[in-house]
Parts: structure tokens; sequence; C-alpha cells
């Protein structure tokens, strides 16, 4: 018998490891990365059968990997006599800091599979939460990155996303455009609702159905103001609405339609006492 040989059945100083040790855990080690290697596929083909985001199925298939990790090595450990409960006490205590540091990256980070298993919004779909609104350009796991119409770029967190209201302006597929205009009350409603309406006739791009609409929507103090609305695709909802506004003024025009506006007439009086 050699020197090694000698060694190794009488054991290591300290821990109780053998030859015969240490290949049960060699074994065991085998059998180990089999079975995380087997469930790992099995998790993949389960996760693909579902309807969620292919990086919500990346990121939980990783997470499940990690974990079937950590219990072959505790195994392992055990399979050589090795007292984990001291490592596993360690784990414990080292996650727990991890996950007191980074409490916003790990809700960030859950609000975004939140966003991705339940598709509120999708990329180049046009959004509004916590007071900012744009276009969907890029969905990370913590933040979502925004272009607004003024063409700044906007990272708003997940977290804020998956908890606050958020507004969806291009999942129905059409977007309704409302101006709303005041007419003076000398011009008869029918005269101005034909005016509106010639104004939209000659706007581009929007939609027949639903069909356009103007409305009589309130008696102001000095004008009536009138709801000129249609509908449009959301990509074109920001020329519509502006062709709107040039339209209506020159449709009022050629229709002798007053807009009227607030004004203040001062009358000066002469031949009083001095």
């Amino acid at each position: 018998m050699t020197d090694l040989e000698t060694f190794l059945q009488s054991g290591v100083p300290g821990m109780k490891v053998t030859f015969a040790g240490l290949l049960s855990a060699g074994v065991t080690l085998l059998v180990c990365l089999l079975a995380v290697r087997l469930l790992t596929k099995l998790a993949r083909r389960l996760v693909g059968r579902t309807r969620l985001d292919g990086r919500v199925q990346k990121y939980l298939l990783l997470a499940l990997r990690l974990v079937l990790y950590a219990v072959a090595v505790i195994i392992v450990l055990g399979e050589l006599h090795v007292d984990a409960s001291s490592l596993v006490a360690l784990l414990s205590v080292a996650s727990l800091g991890v996950t007191l540091a980074a409490e916003d990256i790990l809700g960030n980070a859950a609000g975004g599979l939140l966003l991705l298993g339940s598709h509120p919004f999708g990329i180049g779909d046009f959004i509004e939460s916590d007071g900012v609104c744009g276009t969907v350009e890029e969905i990370a796991l913590t933040r979502t990155k925004l272009v607004t119409p003024e063409g700044l770029t906007v990272l708003l967190p997940n977290k804020t996303l998956s908890a606050s209201k958020l507004t969806n302006y291009t999942s129905l597929g059409r977007r309704r455009v409302c101006w709303k205009v005041s007419a003076s009350y000398d011009a008869p409603t029918e005269t101005v609702k034909a005016a509106c309406l010639a104004a939209l006739d000659g706007v581009e791009k929007t939609l027949s159905d639903p069909a356009p609409s103007v409305y009589l929507t309130d008696y102001g103090s000095s004008a009536i103001e009138y709801s000129v609305c249609c509908w449009c695709a959301p990509e074109d909802y920001w020329p519509v609405y502006y062709q709107i506004g040039e339209n209506l003024r020159t449709a009022f025009e050629r229709a002798g339609v007053e807009m009227t506006y607030d004004h203040l007439n001062v009358h000066l009086l002469s031949g009083g006492p001095s």
C-alpha cells in the first residue's frame, strides 16, 4: 500500500475524508450534474409551453439552475461528511445582506418580470405613466426606455411602472383626436358643425370608422364650445392633431363663423365736470 492510499484511508486531519468517501462523492457529483441537466431540460420544455416572454423564461431557468447547483453542492459535502449547516447559515446571511443592499434593484427586477409576464405594453407602443408620455424603445429587466415626442430619452424604473397608473394609447390600434373650439353665439349651430366637418374632411390619415363627429359641449360666458373629434392610427396622432387645428381656422373663415376670444371694451367719456 502506497503512502497516498494510507493517507486517504486514514483521513485528512480535522475532516472525515477517505478514499471511499471521495469516490462516493465523485459518483454523487456526477449523478447530481446529470439530474441538474435533466431537470433543467424538463423545466425548459414546460416553460416553453407557457405564454411567458422569452426573457422571463431565461431568468426563471437561470434561477432554477443556480438553486439546483446549490443543492448539489450541499449533497456532495454531505457525502464528504462535511457539516454544511455553517455554510448554509453563511449563505443565508450573505443573501440577506445582498437583498437589503440591493432592495431597489431587486424591486425593479421583480417589476420587470411582472411587466414582461403580463404584457401591458410592447416595443413601439405609446404609453403614459407617472406624468411621462413616450414610445417604448426598450424593456430591460430593471428599467424601461421611452422616447418622448420632443425627442427626449426617459428611463423609468420597472418598479414604478408596475405599481403606478399606466395608459397604453396603442393597444387598441386606433386613437381618438379631439379639438375644443369656441364660436360666437351669433353663429347657428348647424353652420358651425358644418364648418367643423369640412375641416375634418381636409385632414389626411383619419379613419372613416368610427366616423368623425362634432358636438356642442358647453355654453360659455361669451362663446359656445364645440368638440371636434375623429379617429386615426396611433402613429398618426400628432400630424392629424395639428392639421385639424390649421383646418379649423380656415373652415371658420370660409363659413363666416367668428372664433371668439376674451377681450375688454374701454369707453372714454368726455364733457364731464372739470
